[in-house]
């Protein structure tokens, strides 16, 4: 993480805070939502690390889960522009060809190609999964005009996060939305690749763990494109192979 993202002269008073929280439930002006996010920040954060809070950091914060680009900015705040931009930045120049020359495949789903490239290094308790498992776990399709709610309620049990994509056929999707405990947060971006950006940085600022089915393929991603805490993480060999494979 980087230094705290305020100056000595800008750190917020608890007197900051609550006043920012107060204007958050009610302020129809999204500058003005996002401004107040970022004085209520070290608030927002403390609630995440506490155990007996977290649960309710979409209580206290709701306006999280009806203005995109809400969790991209925590993620800024917590780890600086370089990092933020690493995976947008890295992908198409970087990971994107490789995937693709490795694999023979075509342009279509990027998400899919980059699980497919990951498999090596996504494994569960009972052995490797394939790649379309480890998608299924990332990306669930719902036809749009459907009820976002309906599937909420759906959730018997609490997971990690995943997208849920909207569209009329999954070739067609027309928006993303990062389900959290049974809330919906939506994207920003609107297409695969800035999808799962978004929900990478999600499990850094709402403070979950990753899948354990995931953790590998997530490690990687986190490790090698976005460069956090590379040498300090716990890696299986695949990871480190599929590192030095993809960098050669």
């Amino acid at each position: 993480m980087v230094d705290s993202p305020f100056t000595r002269d800008e750190v917020p008073t608890n007197e900051d805070i609550e006043a920012a929280i107060a204007v958050l439930r009610y302020s129809a002006d999204e500058d003005s939502v996002r401004e107040k996010m970022k004085t209520a920040f070290p608030h927002c954060q403390a609630m995440v690390n506490d155990a007996d809070k977290s649960a309710d950091v979409f209580s206290v914060f709701p306006r999280v889960l009806d203005i995109p680009g809400l969790i991209e900015q925590d993620f800024r705040l917590l780890f600086g522009e370089a990092t933020a931009n690493k995976f947008l930045e890295k992908w198409p120049t970087t990971f994107k060809g490789k995937v693709m020359e490795s694999h023979g495949l075509t342009p279509t789903t990027e998400l899919l190609e980059l699980m497919c490239n990951a498999e090596s290094a996504v494994e569960n308790e009972n052995g490797q999964m394939s790649a379309c498992q480890g998608v299924d776990l990332l990306i669930r399709f719902q036809k749009v005009g459907t009820s976002v709610q309906q599937h909420l309620d759906s959730i018997t049990q609490s997971g990690q996060p995943y997208l849920l994509a909207l569209g009329s056929i999954k070739s067609n999707i027309h928006s993303y939305f990062v389900v959290i405990n049974k809330h919906a947060v939506p994207c920003k971006a609107t297409a695969s690749v800035g999808t799962f950006d978004e929900l990478f940085k999600a499990h850094f600022v709402v403070g979950t763990s990753y899948s354990s089915c995931l953790s590998n393929f997530f490690t990687f991603v986190q490790t090698t494109i976005y460069n956090i805490d590379m040498g300090e993480t716990k890696e299986t060999p695949q990871v480190a192979e599929l590192r030095a494979r993809m960098l050669r």
